[in-house]
């Protein structure tokens, strides 16, 4: 999914964070983004990235659609089982020049995976102790895991490979955030909670290996010394 959720980048463009509640127009606070996935913690990670107190709603998918896709791909047999990616929640601001972040979710192949011996922190982005593997820059954030659970077809023999990622859409002729700890934390906990609230939905045995709260824990690349 690196080169997919690149092109997810391509084609998004404004920039930041919900799934609708009600439906409406009316401005939300970032505790009632994403279907009321956010903990508190996550509402203030993304109130921190937005620099506002309220989001517009923005189209969206949503927990549930996303939830039954995933069932419905892993069931799937044979060759590309994988067959794309399901937006989880988005939202933007209500400030201008805009910016929003959004939330996709699909299947993996190892392929997907970042820490295969390229050293990316050359590059800014970092690894993290979370799920199968956790990294994050200041322009998305992803968290790679395995769902052992009976509503996924195959998943009690071998896990299901879950993958969600943040992307975070930069306003026309703005600039990302700054990539420091603060920046790549704010994502990680976004992500976090609407991925367990997703993969409880699921019923994932032990949440899929997420704990109840994110891990900002860095690790080396494979081959850093």
């Amino acid at each position: 999914m690196r080169r997919a959720s690149a092109s997810v980048s391509a084609v998004l463009t404004l920039g930041l964070l919900l799934t609708a509640c009600g439906g409406g127009e009316e401005p939300v606070s970032a505790m009632r983004q994403c279907e009321d996935a956010l903990s508190p913690p996550a509402a203030r990670a993304l109130d921190s990235v937005l620099g506002i107190g309220e989001l517009s709603p923005d189209g969206t998918n949503g927990l549930e659609p996303t939830v039954k896709k995933l069932i419905a791909d892993q069931a799937f047999e044979g060759p590309g089982r994988a067959l794309g990616y399901t937006k989880a929640c988005s939202a933007r601001s209500e400030t201008t020049p805009r910016s929003r972040i959004q939330i996709f979710f699909d299947l993996y192949e190892d392929a997907s995976l970042y820490d295969d011996g390229y050293k990316w922190t050359a590059e800014g982005r970092y690894l993290y102790g979370m799920g199968r593997e956790a990294n994050a820059n200041n322009e998305n954030a992803h968290l790679f895991m395995g769902c052992t659970s009976s509503r996924l077809k195959g998943a009690e023999e071998q896990p299901a490979p879950i993958h969600g990622w943040l992307e975070f859409d930069k306003p026309v002729g703005g600039a990302y955030p700054p990539n420091t700890p603060a920046t790549r934390e704010a994502y990680l906990t976004v992500l976090h909670s609407v991925t367990l609230a997703v993969v409880k939905e699921l019923g994932c045995e032990n949440n899929a290996g997420l704990p109840e709260k994110p891990v900002f824990e860095e690790k080396k690349w494979r081959g850093e010394q």
